[in-house]
């Protein structure tokens, strides 16, 4: 079983399924697309193209598969996650329709590759049902008016008793959802890749790129890569500005075992912010039950343990035959300032670069529909859903909607004229970290569980913030544009592209 770099928590998908090695780390530069990013977009990307006859590397500087597609839940739906309501206002009812249309679209072609390749993953088609159970602030009545607009006719109100112990409050069926056992699909999205002479490199770091007439990729080893065409499907776009339009989340995941049909198969989300989604996996003879929720701003909290006795809390609540709690893991995912992903061409500038990038809490429709964009574009075909989700297009939130997350990039740069975490060295305990005032400079210091200490620069290599630990993770995270490093501070997550600085004894 290999585990990722993220920290002592591990996904379920993780512990059931190994992660999937490049089979060479030798390049050339006889490619037609280079791929970066070896999630979900970046394979379904690289899939649709070799599919086509092109000829495609995909690059990832840890194993493919594992980066923030094994941390997530693997939920395939068209219910929006921050409602189509909301997704009409901020884009008009036309564009709302085709980004609806596109959530659709994007199952089914999972669905169509999963026959295609003969890929056993445990997909499923079923009903994800939307509860009010909580003090959110989602109109369900104008979700479902809104539903009907964009063509989900089939959506209506559904019974209030979802689970058999909880009364939940009114709710909303959508049919046809689906759910799979993500690293199982990506290993046979890779084989297939490989199959039409596709090329699948693990370990190698890309530090550089470039677009123009011939883009070009520099890895850490000193290769270069060259391409007609470059994608660029990491979790954070390498090398990009779009850190204003991009907001970095934390949020929390359970899995637990139950006895085989005590919950109905279904997707279920509830209207509470932060909002909790849940669903179950069949494993052997009884099931697993998966449950997220807790967001937050990436490095803004250091309660992840309190968040995950918080959702366990919530959990056994609503369900009284919840056994054991498996496995527990975080992941990271980036809202955008509309709801909708950032997809397509880099720029005007850059008509050969292509991006895949701001989830938006449902990375595996839009990754899909990413790669079905992209993929379209390269080969020269007309896309209908191009202009809806053109990474060029201007912010349509409203003033009011869009300060609270200016504020919450910027307000960290305060720490810069704080104290320390701590006084002393001596005060950090055994597998902990903290930030030490040093003059005018702050250290990022770690003490591992044989006692040894490091130091780094507490800086964060993007722009400057003070990065702070994480304790769930043993990770170092910034809080205003959530770059994350390991404790010997390599990068984890982007958009910082160097390491932490060491610091002398």
């Amino acid at each position: 079983m290999n585990k990722s770099d993220e920290g002592k928590t591990i996904s379920y998908w993780e512990a059931t399924e190994d992660l999937l090695e490049g089979q060479t780390r030798s390049v050339n530069t006889g490619y037609d697309v280079c791929v970066v990013g070896g999630g979900i977009a970046g394979l379904t990307t690289a899939y649709l193209l070799a599919r086509s006859g092109k000829t495609v590397c995909v690059i990832d500087d840890g194993l493919i598969g594992g980066g923030e597609t094994c941390r997530t839940t693997a939920h395939l739906s068209n219910a929006i996650d921050d409602r189509i309501y909301r997704i009409e206002k901020w884009h008009g009812k036309e564009k709302a329709k085709l980004a609806v249309q596109s959530h659709v679209r994007a199952i089914d072609e999972i669905e169509q590759i999963i026959r295609t390749e003969k890929i056993d993953c445990d997909f499923t088609r079923l009903d994800g049902y939307l509860f009010d159970d909580g003090n959110g602030e989602d109109d369900l009545v104008e979700e479902l008016a809104a539903a009907h607009r964009c063509g989900l006719s089939n959506v209506d109100w559904a019974q209030t008793e979802l689970f058999k112990e909880h009364k939940t409050g009114r709710c909303l069926r959508f049919p046809d959802q689906g759910q799979f056992h993500i690293l199982k699909y990506l290993r046979g999205l890779a084989d297939s890749i490989e199959a039409n002479g596709g090329t699948l490199v693990s370990g190698s770091t890309v530090t550089q790129w470039k677009g123009g007439d011939s883009p070009e990729v520099k890895l850490a080893d000193g290769n270069t890569i060259t391409a007609p065409s470059l994608v660029l499907a990491t979790n954070y776009p390498l090398m990009s500005n779009m850190f204003p339009e991009l907001m970095p989340y934390r949020t929390y995941v359970l899995a637990f075992r139950i006895p085989a049909n005590t919950i109905d198969a279904a997707l279920f989300w509830d209207t509470q912010d932060p909002y909790h989604y849940l669903r179950t996996q069949p494993d052997g003879d009884s099931e697993v039950l998966i449950v997220g929720g807790e967001d937050h701003r990436t490095g803004q909290e250091n309660d992840g343990e309190a968040r995950f006795e918080r959702l366990e809390s919530w959990t056994r609540a609503r369900f009284v035959d919840v056994g054991e709690v498996l496995y527990k893991w975080s992941g990271q995912f980036l809202e955008t300032h509309d709801g909708l992903a950032f997809l397509g061409r880099y720029s005007g500038s850059e008509p050969n670069v292509y991006i895949i990038t701001g989830d938006s809490g449902m990375g595996m429709t839009h990754g899909t529909i990413g790669a079905m964009i992209n993929s379209d574009l390269i080969l020269g075909k007309e896309n209908a859903w191009a202009d809806v989700y053109d990474p060029s297009r201007l912010a349509t939130q409203s003033l009011k909607e869009a300060i609270p997350e200016i504020v919450a990039s910027t307000t960290p740069y305060v720490d810069w004229v704080t104290p320390g975490d701590v006084n002393s060295e001596d005060e950090i305990g055994k597998g902990e970290g903290a930030i030490i005032r040093d003059g005018l400079s702050k250290i990022a210091v770690f003490r591992d569980e044989a006692g040894t200490l490091s130091r780094l620069s507490a800086v964060c290599t993007h722009l400057g913030c003070i990065v702070h630990f994480n304790s769930t993770e043993k990770t170092w995270d910034c809080p205003c544009h959530g770059s994350r490093f390991a404790t010997d501070g390599h990068v984890i997550n982007g958009p910082a592209l160097k390491p932490l600085g060491h610091v002398d004894t």
